[in-house]
């Protein structure tokens, strides 16, 4: 006997056939995937290309850090230290200071400051880079970017007394010291000898400041150099700038500052 067939059974059946369903953007997700993988690929080879050699990287920023150096002395601040006693009490011997370079300059000098300024005509016998040691060959070296102080002595360190215009005058040795008419008590100087270690009476001039130092009758300060040379003036062009602070011995670290309190009741002219 004959069996018809159903329709729906004699249809072919598709068995084996995957079904793909389209990915947002109409891209394959390996595709996607692909393309990610080599743009990170890409990234690292830039990357790479772009890393400079570790001994580069250091020589440039040894470079960089010997400019920043250099920069910071020449036109900030410069490692300075105290070859003597003439400054005692307020600084000693082998003390070391910073100095400020902005003034004078971007910030006036007033009296009662300690400065630091270049030897303004043979102040300073002698000079210890003549026959240096290993030692001072090697602070002059790391002077140069201002990483230590200054072995050459040609500069000196003192208190500003007299500005350009001032009249300073000691009427006698062991007397006060009077600037513009008026009597300077000065709490910073040696309280063991008097504030005059010799006679004068001098007018500043034009471009030039007078200077002393704390140990008066132990300092060749523009006093002595008055009374011995004729000519105990500094010119304003060498003065290197002002001391701010000591930073060694850390048992002396202190400001500088405060000496112009002295000065306080000193009229601006004669």
């Amino acid at each position: 006997m004959n069996q018809t067939v159903p329709p729906s059974s004699a249809a072919p059946k598709n068995e084996g056939t995957a079904r793909v369903e389209s990915h947002p953007g109409g891209e394959h997700p390996t595709e996607e995937a692909g393309s990610e993988t080599h743009e990170r690929s890409g990234r690292r080879r830039a990357e790479s290309r772009q890393r400079l050699p570790l001994w580069l990287d250091t020589v440039l920023t040894m470079v960089v850090a010997l400019i920043i150096a250099v920069l910071v002395k020449t036109f900030l601040i410069q490692p300075f230290f105290i070859p003597s006693a003439s400054m005692n009490p307020t600084l000693l011997q082998d003390d070391k200071i910073i100095v400020s370079k902005l003034s004078p300059g971007v910030f006036d000098l007033e009296r009662g400051d300690v400065i630091v300024f270049e030897d303004p005509g043979d102040w300073i016998p002698g000079d210890a880079t003549e026959n240096p040691t290993p030692r001072v060959r090697l602070m002059m070296a790391l002077s140069l970017v201002g990483l230590a102080p200054d072995p050459s002595q040609d500069h000196l360190v003192k208190r500003l007394i007299g500005l350009p215009g001032d009249r300073v005058v000691c009427e006698s040795e062991g007397a006060a010291l009077q600037v513009n008419g008026t009597e300077v008590q000065e709490p910073y100087i040696n309280p063991e000898t008097s504030a005059c270690q010799a006679a004068f009476d001098v007018t500043v001039p034009s471009g030039h400041v007078w200077v002393m130092g704390d140990n008066r009758h132990a300092s060749a300060d523009s006093a002595y150099h008055h009374v011995h040379d004729g000519d105990g003036f500094v010119a304003e062009s060498d003065i290197t700038g002002r001391a701010e602070v000591i930073f060694w011995p850390a048992g002396r670290w202190s400001g500088l500052g405060g000496g112009d309190e002295a000065f306080a009741d000193v009229p601006d002219q004669p």
